[in-house]
């Protein structure tokens, strides 16, 4: 049996896993939300030199909170951490959260990138930030948009726009592997001038384009960045339904940072906050080392794909500063068309 593609080529083809996003398009900026119906495992690898983030110290194998309510990506800088405030007030309402006596306390860790410098409107008084991560959770769904919406909403690459992508994979186990991803790097998704993606031997069907590999690769010691804009970071979520300790997720986590170098060149730079979270729902048994090793590399595939689907299904919007890839290369489709 070969590896396939989810139902949705979505995270959420993992039974019990929803994707909420919320976006300001006059701010540029935007947030992700993955929860599930109920607290799930988690662990995080933190690779970039200049990150961002809330309650990843929770994660540690050494610490006694073992499970997450909800895990959030966002935009925003260190402005954006406050969305993970309104997605744990919003779980409180819910009755979500770590029982500590009679109250509940939501766990819920977050990750953010820099995109303060997209041309989006950010003179505003009140952050905004708490309120899209409210309106993210609220419209949480196992189907949900990718490219530019939610925390890919303002992103950018090094020569395109970035967007928020996610793809699935069916192993031949039974397992499900999903990503989630907004992708803000400061390297480039594709190769040199043309619409190629370094992810390209990892494509399944014609996900992003189905154009195979460049005929001609670039030098890539000499790839495109966008050093000088101190703008950047690629940050995202790893998921599987198998069952995995918290020390388990932090390995997943870690190996799935190969479809980071996989489909971005260069990656974890100094000026890039890379960072992976991974969640298991514990629905099916938990793997033999031998399983391990292949949900690792599974991992950092869907990974790649995710990340190439982002920028592959970035739309253009009055006012940017890069343009997005269907517009510089007349793709008619649309990934998950």
């Amino acid at each position: 049996m070969k590896t396939q593609v989810g139902a949705r080529n979505l995270i959420t083809d993992i039974a019990g896993l929803r994707v909420g996003n919320a976006q300001d398009m006059r701010l540029r900026s935007g947030v992700t939300v993955l929860l599930a119906d109920a607290p799930f495992t988690a662990g995080v690898q933190v690779m970039g030199g200049a990150p961002g983030t809330r309650e990843t110290d929770l994660l540690s194998p050494d610490r006694v909170v073992e499970q997450v309510d909800a895990l959030v990506l966002s935009g925003g800088s260190a402005f954006g951490l406050d969305a993970a405030s309104g997605v744990a007030d919003g779980l409180r309402d819910l009755g979500r959260g770590f029982a500590v006596g009679d109250m509940r306390v939501p766990i819920v860790p977050g990750a953010i990138l820099f995109d303060l410098l997209n041309g989006g409107d950010k003179d505003w008084t009140d952050n905004p930030y708490k309120a899209l991560g409210r309106s993210a959770l609220q419209a949480a769904s196992d189907a949900f948009e990718i490219g530019s919406t939610g925390a890919g909403a303002g992103a950018t690459t090094a020569t395109l726009k970035g967007g928020l992508g996610s793809a699935s994979a069916l192993l031949p186990d039974g397992s499900t592997v999903g990503a989630l991803v907004a992708v803000n790097a400061l390297g480039s998704a594709t190769v040199g001038e043309g619409p190629e993606f370094w992810a390209a031997p990892f494509e399944l069907g014609q996900e992003f384009g189905g154009l195979g590999m460049a005929p001609a690769n670039a030098d890539p010691m000499l790839a495109p960045t966008k050093l000088a804009q101190h703008a950047n970071t690629t940050i995202g979520i790893i998921a599987t339904d198998v069952t995995l300790t918290q020390a388990q997720c932090t390995r997943l986590a870690t190996v799935a940072h190969d479809g980071f170098a996989r489909a971005l060149v260069p990656s974890h730079t100094l000026m890039d906050g890379d960072l992976i979270f991974a969640a298991a729902t514990g629905t099916r048994p938990a793997p033999d080392l031998a399983a391990q090793v292949v949900l690792g590399h599974a991992a950092a595939c869907v990974m790649a794909r995710a990340i190439a689907r982002a920028v592959f299904s970035a739309r253009s919007l009055p006012g940017d500063a890069l343009p997005a890839w269907q517009a510089r290369f007349g793709g008619a489709a649309c990934a998950g068309d």
